[in-house]
């Protein structure tokens, strides 16, 4: 008798759409020649079939018992306040960025911290030997004789390993290289890449152990595989940052035990990531004291403001349409600025090149900079200079006013930190204003008003 033929369908590499038919265009996606055949999927006797609470019934909240939060300190405070104070046990959190940003340096250097009481913990590496991570691990100055490295692809080698030695903390390096012996598809499929990362939640959850995994990125920015991955994991951590530059920006995009718009920053050098205590010093480094287009912002990334520097260059056009650039800003909000000052001020921008740049790489989609963007391009197209120790807040509606921003206060108070003297502030945050000693606040109410206060102070 012949065996039985085995069924297959095919799978979008991007979205995880499965179609009976091939394609060379996924419907749900639209993405050209990423539907690739992959033998259904048999679920194995091995997988694990509770995840270990305490009753299967349902219960009325009210009566549910409580537990006290707990979080395992990774001794990188940066990290730690990514997470929300720190990693809770038995979570999933997935880590993803660009190859060489810095996710393997920073799990080996979190690692030894997690090894709390002596317990062991394991770092699994399907791209790299052994003898590769020690090397690594001996320029970052790690030496932790609890710290156990394996090197590995197969999920069932990986829990065999884990059963022995029972760590306090796993990373998976990465998700897209391990694959189970229950599903005959290659590494990296949509099948493989959901199948594994649900036996490793099944594990962490029923074990108490979290679990770390890195996962590799499209040329998107996006980490690679379904789209299901990141509803699987409890935390999804992006390192961002130029690799020609030495800062790296940890950001949490979901955590459920955490808020997600805490940021980390960090500094790369030989002996791997420094946090940075002071963000604000690290992005204003280098600024001159006296250039036309150059004014300083803040951003608050969570509970902790940032200022940082906001460039405009405004230049005679070549061509028949002028050229608009944006770096680290939103380039539609640039246009929709431009316009908007056209149309208030009277400027004719349509003859002029206009490039906005924020310094040291940062992205920010804050309206609290538009009046920064406003001021800068003016500053540029006047050639006139705004004081170095002036800090600009507020948004721009279409009207031309200045709306109020969130929190200007603890925005302030940083400023005057590092030296700031002055600060173009919206009218309707100063009603309820308590004065600051040494800190000069000028009350914008349009964007005439801010045109009229920065040629004032030039």
């Amino acid at each position: 008798m012949k065996p039985a033929k085995a069924k297959t369908l095919f799978s979008c590499q991007s979205c995880g759409y499965q179609a009976p038919r091939w394609s060379g265009r996924c419907p749900d996606c639209n993405e050209w020649n990423s539907m690739k055949e992959e033998v259904i999927r048999k679920v194995g006797a091995n997988r694990p079939s509770g995840v270990g609470i305490d009753s299967q019934k349902p219960m009325p909240i009210g009566e549910i018992l409580g537990v006290e939060e707990m979080r395992l300190p990774t001794g990188i405070g940066e990290l730690d306040r990514v997470l929300g104070g720190g990693v809770v046990p038995g979570s999933v959190i997935l880590v993803g960025g660009d190859p060489g940003i810095g996710k393997t340096t920073l799990l080996l250097q979190a690692l030894p911290a997690l090894s709390t009481g002596g317990g062991n913990v394991l770092y699994v590496s399907g791209e790299e030997s052994v003898r590769q991570i020690k090397m690594r691990g001996d320029r970052l100055h790690v030496s932790c004789s609890t710290l156990y490295v394996h090197a590995a692809t197969s999920l069932q080698e990986i829990f065999k390993v884990a059963q022995e030695l029972v760590p306090q903390a796993l990373v998976v390096d990465s998700i897209q290289t391990v694959f189970t012996e229950d599903i005959s598809s290659a590494p990296g499929s949509v099948s493989q890449v959901q199948e594994v990362a649900c036996q490793l939640m099944w594990y962490a959850k029923r074990t108490g152990v979290p679990v770390f995994l890195i996962g590799h990125v499209t040329k998107e920015g996006m980490i690679a595989g379904p789209r299901l991955l990141e509803h699987i994991v409890d935390t999804v951590l992006y390192f961002e940052g130029d690799k020609a530059q030495a800062y790296r920006i940890l950001r949490a995009v979901k955590n459920r035990f955490g808020a997600t718009n805490e940021i980390g920053v960090f500094e790369m050098n030989d002996g791997g990531l420094m946090e940075v205590a002071n963000p604000s010093e690290l992005f204003l480094s280098g600024r001159p004291a006296q250039s036309t287009g150059s004014v300083v912002v803040s951003s608050l990334e969570g509970s902790r403001p940032i200022l940082v520097e906001l460039q405009a260059l405004v230049a005679d056009t070549g061509y028949a349409m002028p050229k608009r650039m944006a770096n680290g800003v939103e380039l539609n909000r640039v246009a929709l600025l431009l316009a908007v000052m056209e149309k208030r001020l009277g400027l004719h921008l349509s003859g002029q090149d206009i490039y906005v740049n924020v310094v040291g790489g940062l992205q920010i989609d804050e309206p609290t900079m538009d009046l920064g963007i406003v001021v800068a391009v003016i500053s540029s197209l006047r050639e006139q200079a705004i004081d170095a120790r002036t800090l600009i807040l507020g948004e721009v509606g279409l009207g031309g006013e200045v709306r109020p921003v969130g929190q200007a206060e603890v925005r302030v108070r940083e400023a005057m930190k590092l030296g700031f003297e002055r600060c173009l502030l919206p009218k309707d945050n100063l009603k309820k204003w308590v004065p600051i000693v040494g800190m000069e606040v000028i009350g914008i109410h349009d964007i005439r008003d801010a045109f009229d206060s920065v040629t004032a102070h030039a």
